[in-house]
């Protein structure tokens, strides 16, 4: 079958391209019972990976599955909530669960079948409070071990909500909040030991949740997930991408301008390259041709991808350190970013010396980059570290680059006045 545009959204079955090797390794964990934690920079398809695996383990009918996504979740009490109600599939456990907020929600609970997922929530989390959700959460998570065949129970944005619980509405890490986010990893780590071999969880988001504890010092609470890391295309894949696409919309694209559509993206993400395409297709329709030249590739990435229509996209990059980083880190991280993106994307160890200084902190720089190496922004280089995409980079120093001096031309500050 053609292979269609994916727009933003995650993708599966005829529109899920590549990534076999992957969707093979992750299913290998899945019958072993590994829990897994899936890390990759954005935009590399983990949602899409899990959702197809779900997919075909729903077809294969060996498992139950349940996906569950915590962007919106703002404590415990929503992510036990969220739980409980994306567990409607699993018909046994289904009635476990209502069994255990029956107590809590009465009357309403026999009603809770003729409701979407959405009211589904709103109902069990009338039944769950700061005082309870451990124990509301573990009759979940019991029940769904209790069912016949085994659970794969798929988390996706834990990250977004561990910093939430850290961070608070002010964005300031505090020990009280510390001391909760340290509690519901804990709890949900108890779990997934009580009930390995029925229950295999996976856990993913779009920023790196090993980074978010480091700073804390929380790393221990995620030892029991074993690390899949999911790379960018290789230039292979991405062409062969590029002509299936060119041939569904009957779009005529040369070898030579795939290849070059790859070197300007350099990271070959699968969200970028496809959105590169999209942009390229929309330009040639408008004008009214079927195929494209290095012209016109150059056109759509430095005026649609560098611009307006290309910033929404973008901007993820940066308001996901907002979530993953204090209000401090997140602004050295913007000055990390920017001081490379403005020296042809080389952030140099000399450059990184005087942010020690000038922060006055050194371990905040070291976890800041640690985080920025870890979710994809930065690699390691022979003298510091670089950007890993150049559409990144690129849109970072039109972004960010025109009023910024890097810290070698400025005046010496001392790192209290921040």
């Amino acid at each position: 079958m053609a292979l269609r545009k994916a727009g933003s959204n995650w993708v599966d079955g005829d529109r899920f391209f590549d990534r076999e090797t992957e969707l093979e390794a992750l299913g290998e964990r899945v019958e072993d019972g590994t829990h897994t934690l899936l890390t990759a920079q954005r935009r590399m398809g983990k949602t899409s990976l899990v959702r197809e695996l779900l997919r075909r383990l729903d077809e294969q009918g060996t498992f139950e599955t349940v996906f569950v996504d915590l962007e919106a979740a703002g404590g415990p009490e929503d992510a036990v909530a969220e739980i409980a109600a994306r567990s409607e599939s699993v018909s046994g456990a289904w009635q476990a669960i209502k069994s255990g907020f029956a107590s809590t929600l009465r009357g309403v609970i026999q009603h809770i079948d003729e409701v979407g997922v959405s009211e589904a929530r709103v109902k069990f989390r009338a039944g769950v409070d700061s005082g309870n959700w451990q124990h509301k959460g573990d009759l979940v998570l019991q029940a769904l071990a209790a069912s016949r065949k085994p659970v794969v129970l798929a988390i996706d944005e834990l990250p977004i909500l561990v910093s939430r619980l850290l961070k608070g509405g002010d964005g300031t890490i505090t020990l009280e909040r510390t001391r909760l986010a340290e509690e519901f990893l804990g709890w949900l780590r108890k779990n997934g030991q009580a009930h390995q071999g029925q229950i295999c969880l996976i856990l993913s988001g779009s920023v790196g949740l090993q980074p978010i504890l480091h700073q804390v010092g929380l790393t221990a609470q995620a030892n029991i997930y074993s690390p899949f890391d999911l790379r960018p295309w290789n230039e292979p894949t991405a062409t062969e991408c590029l002509a299936e696409l060119a041939e569904t919309y009957e779009l005529a694209l040369s070898p030579e301008i795939r290849a070059d559509m790859c070197r300007r993206l350099r990271c070959l993400v699968p969200h970028h390259v496809q959105q590169f395409f999209d942009h390229l297709h929309e330009h040639q329709r408008r004008h009214g041709r079927h195929s494209a030249t290095l012209d016109d590739v150059a056109h759509v990435y430095e005026q649609e991808l560098l611009g307006v229509r290309g910033q929404t996209d973008l901007d993820h990059y940066e308001s996901r350190l907002k979530m993953a980083l204090d209000q401090q880190g997140y602004r050295a991280a913007l000055e990390l970013l920017t001081e490379a993106a403005t020296n042809a994307g080389q952030l140099r160890a000399d450059a990184i010396a005087l942010y020690n200084d000038d922060y006055g902190d050194a371990v905040l720089i070291r976890n800041v980059l640690h985080l920025l190496e870890h979710d994809g922004y930065l690699e390691r280089s022979d003298d510091g570290y670089r950007f890993v995409s150049a559409l990144l980079e690129d849109w970072w120093r039109a972004r960010h680059g025109q009023y910024f001096a890097p810290i070698a031309e400025r005046e010496p500050s001392k790192g209290t006045s921040r």
